[in-house]
């Protein structure tokens, strides 16, 4: 049994140590995804959101952008408690595909694609978004560029895509993982700023 503290994996993993993120997602996704599980009900949503989750946790902490040491597990499940709200929120609304997690967070770059509801000069800033998007995905490994496509433009579930690219739920979280993290550069050094 691994003793170091959640703060102690999580700066370690901020300095470069990914076997810590590996030990803090261990330590925590049972009750996680317990948590989850029991507030939609279906194993297979509560697998993505658990995903998604843990790709927000990875984003954020890489970012520097975590700041509530000694609370991680229930940072966690406010983060997946948010994340269920948006997917019944998409449900309801099937306009809109989020990347972001929960209140008061930075935008998600794929907030801005288009929603039915935009009037026309909206339609043409999301399209413009739309564009510069597909113009920084070239940027990325193809592999990279197709999970992107897949989970944010098209919507799919990170069990579709694992069934559709014929690899595991794993991998494809990390392609998606490591292409928001590039996004997220290629938007920095080339100073593009995706804004309404």
């Amino acid at each position: 049994m691994n003793t170091k503290t959640d703060s102690w994996l999580i700066t370690n993993f901020k300095n470069g140590d990914e076997k810590a993120l590996a030990i803090l997602i261990e330590r925590h996704q049972s009750d996680l995804f317990t948590f989850i599980y029991y507030k939609v009900m279906d194993e297979d949503l509560a697998n993505d959101i658990f995903q998604d989750t843990f790709m927000k946790i990875i984003v954020t902490l890489k970012e520097g952008r975590y700041n509530e040491e000694g609370k991680f597990i229930l940072w966690a499940k406010r983060i997946a408690h948010n994340l269920i709200i948006d997917h019944y929120r998409l449900k309801t609304k099937h306009n809109k595909v989020s990347e972001s997690s929960y209140d008061n967070d930075e935008f998600s770059i794929f907030d801005l694609i288009s929603s039915q509801d935009e009037n026309i000069e909206e339609q043409l800033v999301s399209r413009q978004i739309k564009d510069d998007l597909m113009r920084m995905l070239k940027f990325l490994p193809e592999n990279q560029q197709e999970v992107i496509k897949l989970r944010f433009f098209d919507g799919l579930s990170f069990k579709e895509i694992a069934d559709h690219t014929d690899t595991s739920i794993n991998t494809t979280l990390g392609r998606v993982r490591y292409a928001l993290i590039n996004l997220r550069k290629i938007m920095d050094e080339h100073n593009i700023i995706l804004t309404r």
